[in-house]
């Protein structure tokens, strides 16, 4: 077996310390999540979310303590389980970053037909309304697709336009909103937000799902670098000292001394 780089191992030692620290923060992650969403059944797909973070999370930190244990104690086993192991899980991360980015313009329309279900001024309940009200103060905008008549002749007070907002913002039909406005404001022209909140409210999520796209390609790049390193490892473990053999021969031995002994006795004589 062959002499083990210092460097070489400490450097792989630290890449799946901070691999074992990513997972551990996922993992509270994930238990913060699950406390969050418990008892409630609207959230079953965040659910599997947060049962797919729980097995991601325990697999990683198994496999780094198998690496761990290979680099420390020399256990040639241990280091293969470890690489197989995280191939596979930058295998499935590579093909899951693949997926996102391919799917992208299907998943926009999904999130489209999903909000126009469910937050729908015509269709929607209190509580997403709620929701819907919420977003046209924080995004300063009105309705959801066809921006303010979304309401027809029911427009909130959330689509009054702030004085400080930079959005569009355009006058309300006489007689559409049910909101009462300020006294010096009477006789004015009641402002509202031209924008409807549909566009934006992709636009947030599909942000979002930048931002993790960007950490996933993070977690790729950081997991092959360990595997890369695990490899170079096992390569420096399974390569043979060079190192020159003797021999001892009795014959040579004998030989040489009987040419000495003899050359002497000649000069002797």
């Amino acid at each position: 077996m062959g002499k083990l780089n210092i460097c070489l191992k400490w450097s792989f030692i630290c890449v799946i310390v901070v691999i074992a620290l990513i997972s551990f923060l996922l993992l509270g992650l994930a238990i913060f999540l699950h406390g969050a969403l418990f008892n409630r059944e609207e959230e079953d797909g965040a659910i599997v979310g947060v049962h797919f973070f729980y097995g991601f999370t325990t697999i990683t930190l198994v496999l780094v303590t198998f690496g761990g244990i290979g680099a420390l104690k020399k256990k040639k086993w241990a280091l293969i389980v470890f690489a197989v192991g995280m191939v596979i899980s930058f295998l499935f991360m590579v093909g899951s970053e693949i997926t996102m980015q391919v799917m992208k313009t299907e998943l926009k329309n999904h999130l489209r037909n999903h909000y126009l279900t469910t937050l729908s001024p015509s269709k929607a309940n209190e509580s997403e309304l709620g929701v819907l009200h919420l977003a046209q103060r924080n995004w300063h905008c009105c309705g959801l697709e066809q921006g303010y008549m979304d309401w027809k002749n029911n427009i909130p007070e959330s689509c009054l336009c702030d004085r400080e907002s930079t959005n569009q913002c355009v006058a309300a039909p006489k007689g559409s909103y049910q909101f009462t406005v300020e006294r010096g404001m009477k006789g004015q022209s009641v402002m509202i937000y031209a924008r409807p909140c549909l566009p934006i409210m992709i636009e947030e999520n599909m942000y979002h799902i930048n931002i993790l796209s960007g950490i996933r390609v993070g977690f790729i790049l950081l997991w092959m670098l360990s595997i890369g390193l695990c490899i170079a490892i096992l390569c420096q473990e399974n390569k043979k000292l060079e190192t020159p053999a003797v021999v001892y021969s009795k014959e040579a031995k004998a030989g040489n001394y009987s040419c000495l002994i003899e050359s002497e006795h000649t000069y002797n004589v």
